[in-house]
């Protein structure tokens, strides 16, 4: 189990680092769209929504307004990170579909516990999650759920989260749903579903902590 949480970890660290890595089309072919994922339009008014989610959490984490600011500052790409987070969370959820792969409600909250008990509880894993990745205490649970469809898409695939077999199955599922991202936002590279200027360090944690959990 303590495998599986470290993997958790390093699985976040992973999306939110291929999060800001976007790149499409480019066009305005859909007026008021941040982007179209299969046909479906992530509007402008949701991707604010959810950014207006974190800097609500944000301000509530904090009482001193210099450390606030500081927060904001820290993640001064928020805007463009959490609508390529959206867009990950799809393709990753579409791949997991084309694999047979599914993650149940027991299998988020085993995960959660097993999260707050290294964190050293519930608030300090939100505030981890918050912190680190952007990820609002009501969204912790929906992106758990990404954590578990990609470990258990690496697994199924008989690889792991660094390897081409498992970024294959993101750009097959990128091709299937023709991610269209609004250019102001960057775009989405379909054969690595990540921007293609991106520096992906997460690769070598991947590998450090699977090395020593084998030691």
């Amino acid at each position: 189990m303590h495998r599986r949480r470290r993997t958790a970890l390093v699985l976040t660290a992973a999306i939110a680092a291929a999060a800001p890595l976007l790149t499409a089309c480019g066009n305005d072919a859909h007026p008021g769209a941040a982007a179209v994922v299969g046909g479906q339009r992530i509007t402008v008014s949701q991707l604010d929504e959810r950014v207006g989610e974190v800097r609500a959490a944000q301000r509530a984490a904090v009482q001193d307004e210099a450390q606030y600011q500081q927060a904001i500052a820290r993640t001064g790409t928020l805007t463009r990170d959490t609508l390529h987070t959206m867009v990950l969370d799809r393709v990753l959820h579409r791949a997991a579909e084309n694999a047979g792969v599914s993650v149940s409600r027991k299998e988020i909250q085993a995960m959660r516990s097993g999260l707050e008990q290294q964190a050293g509880g519930a608030k300090a894993l939100e505030t981890t999650w918050l912190q680190q990745y952007g990820i609002p205490p009501q969204r912790l649970d929906e992106n758990l759920r990404l954590q578990l469809e990609a470990q258990k898409l690496a697994e199924k695939l008989g690889t792991n989260t660094d390897r081409p077999e498992f970024w294959k199955a993101l750009s097959d599922a990128s091709k299937d749903l023709n991610v269209d991202l609004n250019p102001r936002y960057g775009t989405w590279d379909v054969q690595k579903s990540s921007r293609a200027d991106a520096k992906t360090p997460w690769v070598r944690d991947v590998t450090a902590a699977q090395t020593q959990q084998g030691m």
